[in-house]
């Protein structure tokens, strides 16, 4: 199979989007963490409100995680993209498969995160006691 410049090039507004969707995540996060910041001092005694920071900590790690794969997989890209476009083919090849290995790395994070937010939102209706 041969491959060209525009293979990799598809990636490109995939993986542009994901990065976004990414940035507001954190940010959603972020404000988050700045209301319960705000409140800490009456929350701060009870049970969920722990539960509610290690289930933070451990989004911002994945998020942070799935940003940083998400960056090396479109700065290897660009690096299949210019490995083809000076006729490297087989380096263009490795470099796409490293690329696409660590979109892969970033959305299987993704999913945890997820799962992890649906955790919080488990934890908030815990004090409600329906």
């Amino acid at each position: 199979m041969e491959m060209n410049v525009t293979t990799p090039a598809i990636l490109f507004p995939a993986i542009s989007l994901l990065m976004l969707a990414y940035t507001n995540r954190f940010l959603a996060l972020a404000t988050l963490i700045r209301s319960l910041h705000a409140n800490h001092e009456q929350r701060k005694h009870l049970a969920s409100y722990h539960g509610q920071l290690a289930n933070l900590r451990k989004r911002l790690r994945l998020i942070r995680r799935m940003q940083t794969y998400g960056g090396i997989s479109f700065f290897f890209c660009v690096v299949s993209m210019l490995c083809l476009f000076f006729d490297n083919e087989q380096a263009g090849r490795w470099t796409f498969a490293v690329s696409l290995l660590c979109l892969m790395g970033s959305l299987a994070m993704s999913v945890v995160e997820i799962r992890i937010s649906l955790d919080a939102l488990e934890i908030e209706l815990s004090d409600l006691n329906v």
